[in-house]
């Protein structure tokens, strides 16, 4: 059984970024800038928000922080993104969610030049996602493929489920695996809480992807042997943080499973940067 390690990759990837930006820099080109906002006083998004910033100053990449409080208007969020939008030094902007009541998410994030969504979420790019076309992809679905490139688990072929059917993850691992190459050309299943027979379509799987935010909910009767389990599910319990999957129970059955946590959440960021990245090569041309 393979434990797949998401912390080490997403320090490889930190570490290629860095070395490729470094290089960039000798020639002359100006680093790569990223403009992380944060509205309001959230703990858990306010912990994210460090992590991105210091993974950015390990990649190489500046961070433009903007702190807002949780009083500020929608009219005034919405300046600030258009000035990051017009900001020759800023190539992504992250849009820290959730936001306060009374600001329009939706509003927001459309309001992002999709050049600069390195969150992947604008209709645009996901659209490009859905025809196949190059574009940011959401950068947990991509973290996802990148360690099933790093680990050479490919699913061309194979039968995948993905079990969540939200906007940020199993819709675009859907069509992320749906893509032809040697890690898409999947036979793909997407089921979600009015799906019937849950165990049975995951027994089908020979790659399990979990995105439902039930801690454990996945048992060892639900997979079958020799399966490889994402867990992408991130679940706080009394116990501390678990998967969607009972992990000491599934792990034994599986050829390679993700832990929780040090699975896939680091890849999180990871892609982040790699999209910011991307977008400062399509500005400047480095």
């Amino acid at each position: 059984m393979i434990l797949i390690d998401g912390k080490k990759i997403a320090a490889d990837i930190r570490a290629e970024l860095a070395r490729e930006i470094a290089a960039a820099r000798n020639a002359g080109h100006r680093p790569p800038g990223l403009a992380v906002i944060l509205v309001g006083d959230d703990p858990a998004s306010q912990v994210y928000v460090r992590n991105k910033e210091r993974a950015c100053a390990e990649a190489g990449i500046r961070s433009f922080p903007y702190h807002l409080g949780a009083d500020t208007r929608q009219e005034d969020l919405l300046r600030l993104i258009a000035e990051a939008n017009a900001s020759p030094d800023i190539d992504g902007i992250l849009l820290q969610l959730p936001l306060p009541r009374g600001l329009d998410a939706q509003t927001c994030l459309l309001a992002i030049d999709p050049a600069k969504d390195v969150d992947g979420f604008h209709p645009v790019n996901v659209g490009r996602l859905a025809l196949g076309l190059p574009g940011h992809v959401s950068c947990t679905p991509a973290g996802v493929l990148e360690l099933l490139r790093r680990y050479d688990l490919p699913t061309s072929g194979k039968r995948a489920v993905v079990v969540g059917r939200s906007n940020i993850v199993g819709k675009p691992l859907t069509m992320l695996l749906s893509r032809p190459g040697t890690f898409g050309d999947a036979t793909v299943t997407l089921c979600h809480s009015r799906t019937p027979d849950l165990a049975w379509q995951c027994r089908q799987a020979d790659f399990l992807f979990l995105a439902m935010g039930r801690p454990r909910a996945i048992t060892a009767d639900m997979v079958s042997d020799g399966a490889v389990v994402v867990d992408i599910g991130i679940n706080r319990t009394p116990e501390g943080l678990c998967g969607d999957a009972d992990f000491d129970n599934v792990a034994p059955k599986t050829r390679a499973i993700t832990p929780v946590p040090g699975g896939v959440g680091p890849m999180t960021i990871a892609m982040l940067l790699s999209n910011t990245v991307q977008a400062w090569r399509q500005a400047t041309g480095a």
